[in-house]
C-alpha cells in the first residue's frame, strides 16, 4: 500500500501564471509530504505504507500542425510542438524555474491556443531530491533503518533520467505522450544535486551566460572583477557569489563582510563563481580543470539550467609556424578526438559554428585590443580546433595524430573545447570557443616556467575581458536570436 499526499485533480488553464501557480501547489504538497514522512522515519516511526509523492506535469494536446503565434514568435526555434498529438513533461523546482516555465507556457498558449493541463504525474520524486539545501537528516539513521529506506521511500532511479530525448533516440511507446522538454524532472533534480557537489554553489546562483576555463589564473581575474563590480554603486551586477555560497552584494567593498555563506574548507572539484544580475542574465564562470571528461560532466549538468550561451576560454597548442605565443584562436570547426561523447553524439555529426557567437567573439577581441582589419588578423586566426583525450599526444611514435591534425587543417589543439561545443550542440545551448596559444610543441616552443609566467601576466586579463565582453554583446542583442534553428532537429521539443 502506498502512503500518498492528498490528491490534487488535474486542471486546465489558459493563463500561464495560473498554470505555474498550480504546478507550484502540487510540487509543494508533494515535497511537504516526503519531508514530513522522512522526519517521522528518522524519529523511529513506522509509516502506514510505501511513501510516495509525484512530480507535477504539464500537458498540451493539439489536433493540427498549424501555429497561430505572432510574427515574432514564428521566428523562434522553440515554443511550439512538432505536430498534432499529446505532449507532456514533468516539472520540478517551480520556484527556481519560475521565469523559464512561465515563458514556455506563454509561448505554447500563444502558438497553439489550446489550454494547458496541469496535474500530478505518475513519476515519483526520489526522497533525496526532497531535502532542503544542506539538509542531511538521513545521516542520523541507524544502519538498519538506512538499509530499509528503499522499502519505504522511492530512491533515485537512473533508468528514469537518461538523455534519450536530447540524444534524439527516445521513442514513446504506443499511447504514450510525446516529450515537451529535453529533460524530465528527475533528470533535472539529479543535475541540480550534482551542481552543488561539483561547483560548491547552489543552482539558483547560476546565470544564463557561462564562461568555462581550465586555468585558475582566469578565475583569479574573474574574482577581482567581481569584487571590483561590487564596490561600484552603479554596477549592473547586484551580487558576486563564490564557492560556499559566499555572497558579496553591490556596495560592499572587497574587504567587507559577505552577506551570506561560508568559504569551504577545500575547493570543490569544479568551482563556480557568479556575477549576478537581477534577471539572471549575469555571468557564471567555472574552472572545469583539465580534460574532456570534466568538460562533459559539468556541461551535462549546467545544461538543465537552460543557459542562453556558454563559451570556452582556455589555452591551446598552436599548430602553425605563423602563430605566436599569445595569439587568439576563434574556433569555427572541431576535430573530436576526445571520445567522451562518442556514444551520445556520433562522430559523423558536424558541430557547426554559430554566427551570433562568432560575431560577438570577434567584435569583443577587436574592441578590447583596439585592433581592426589586418591588424586584428595578425593576432587572431579563425579555424579548426582539435581536441584530444591524450595530453601527451606529441610523444606518440608514429606521428599519427600530427598527420590527422594536418589533414583536418587544424590550427590549434586542446583537451576540452570540442566537448563543450559538442555538448552545446547536443543540448541546444549556443556555444563558442576562443583560445589563446600558450605553446607550439610541434615547433619546439614548449612552456617553460619563466615563459609561462610572463605569458599569463600578459594575456589572461585581456582574454578574460574579451570573454566577458562577448557575453555582454550577446545579451544586448537579445537572446531570441541566440537559440538558432540550426541546433534543432526534425522533431523537436517545445521547451527552449
Amino acid at each position: 500500500m502506498s502512503y500518498l499526499p492528498d490528491f490534487i485533480a488535474p486542471q486546465r488553464f489558459n493563463d500561464p501564471a495560473a498554470a505555474l501557480a498550480q504546478a507550484q501547489l502540487i510540487y509543494d504538497a508533494s515535497i511537504a509530504h516526503l519531508r514530513q514522512a522522512m522526519q517521522a522515519y528518522v524519529a523511529g516511526a513506522e509509516l502506514p505504507g510505501h511513501v510516495r509523492a509525484c512530480y507535477p506535469f504539464v500537458r498540451v494536446q493539439t489536433d493540427t500542425v498549424a501555429r497561430r503565434g505572432s510574427d515574432q514568435t514564428a521566428r523562434l526555434s522553440y515554443g511550439f510542438v512538432a505536430g498534432a498529438g499529446r505532449f507532456e513533461t514533468t516539472l520540478t523546482r517551480p520556484d527556481l524555474y519560475a521565469s523559464y516555465y512561465l515563458a514556455q507556457f506563454t509561448l505554447l498558449l500563444e502558438n497553439h491556443q489550446v489550454a494547458l493541463e496541469i496535474g500530478t504525474s505518475n513519476q515519483p520524486i526520489p526522497v533525496h531530491f526532497s531535502f532542503a539545501d544542506n539538509e542531511h537528516i538521513e545521516g542520523e539513521l541507524s544502519f538498519e533503518r538506512r538499509q530499509r529506506m528503499r522499502d519505504v521511500f522511492d530512491l533515485p532511479d537512473l533508468t528514469a533520467m537518461d538523455d534519450g530525448i536530447a540524444n534524439g533516440t527516445y521513442a514513446p511507446h504506443r499511447g504514450e505522450a510525446q516529450p515537451l522538454s529535453l529533460f524530465t524532472a528527475t533528470r533535472v533534480d539529479y543535475s541540480l544535486q550534482r551542481l552543488r557537489h561539483y561547483t560548491g554553489t547552489a543552482p539558483e546562483h547560476f546565470q544564463n551566460f557561462v564562461l568555462f576555463t581550465n586555468y585558475q589564473f582566469y578565475i583569479d581575474e574573474f574574482i577581482a572583477l567581481g569584487h571590483a563590480e561590487m564596490a561600484q554603486g552603479a554596477s549592473e551586477y547586484r551580487a558576486f557569489v563564490e564557492p560556499g555560497n559566499v555572497v558579496t552584494t553591490r556596495g560592499v567593498s572587497p574587504n567587507g563582510n559577505p552577506t551570506t555563506g561560508t568559504p569551504p574548507p577545500r575547493q570543490p572539484q569544479m568551482p563556480a563563481y557568479h556575477l549576478k544580475r537581477a534577471d539572471g542574465s549575469g555571468i557564471t564562470m567555472v574552472n572545469i580543470g583539465v580534460g574532456p571528461a570534466n568538460a562533459k560532466t559539468i556541461t551535462d549538468h549546467i545544461a538543465v539550467l537552460r543557459p542562453h550561451a556558454w563559451i570556452m576560454l582556455g589555452h591551446c597548442a598552436g599548430l602553425r609556424t605563423t602563430q605566436q605565443l599569445g595569439d587568439y584562436v576563434l574556433a569555427h570547426g572541431y576535430v573530436r578526438e576526445d571520445h567522451v561523447l562518442d556514444e551520445e553524439l556520433p562522430l559523423w555529426v558536424p558541430i557547426p559554428a554559430l554566427a551570433e557567437i562568432q560575431v560577438a567573439l570577434e567584435s569583443a577581441v577587436s574592441e578590447v585590443t583596439q585592433l581592426k582589419g589586418a591588424d586584428l588578423k595578425s593576432i587572431m586566426r579563425t579555424g579548426t580546433v582539435a581536441s584530444t583525450d591524450n595530453r601527451n599526444w606529441e610523444l606518440l611514435p608514429d606521428n599519427g595524430p600530427q598527420r590527422r591534425f594536418s589533414q583536418s587543417r587544424a590550427i590549434a589543439l586542446d583537451m576540452e573545447s570540442a566537448t563543450i561545443a559538442a555538448n552545446g550542440f547536443r543540448f541546444r545551448v549556443p556555444y563558442g570557443t576562443l583560445l589563446c596559444v600558450s605553446d607550439k610543441p610541434l615547433h619546439g616552443e614548449i612552456k617553460l616556467p619563466g615563459m609561462a609566467n610572463h605569458f599569463y601576466r600578459e594575456r589572461v586579463d585581456q582574454h578574460l575581458r574579451i570573454g566577458v565582453r562577448a557575453l555582454e554583446l550577446l545579451r544586448a542583442q537579445g537572446v531570441d536570436q541566440l537559440h538558432s534553428r540550426k541546433l534543432r532537429s526534425f522533431v523537436e521539443v517545445a521547451f527552449q
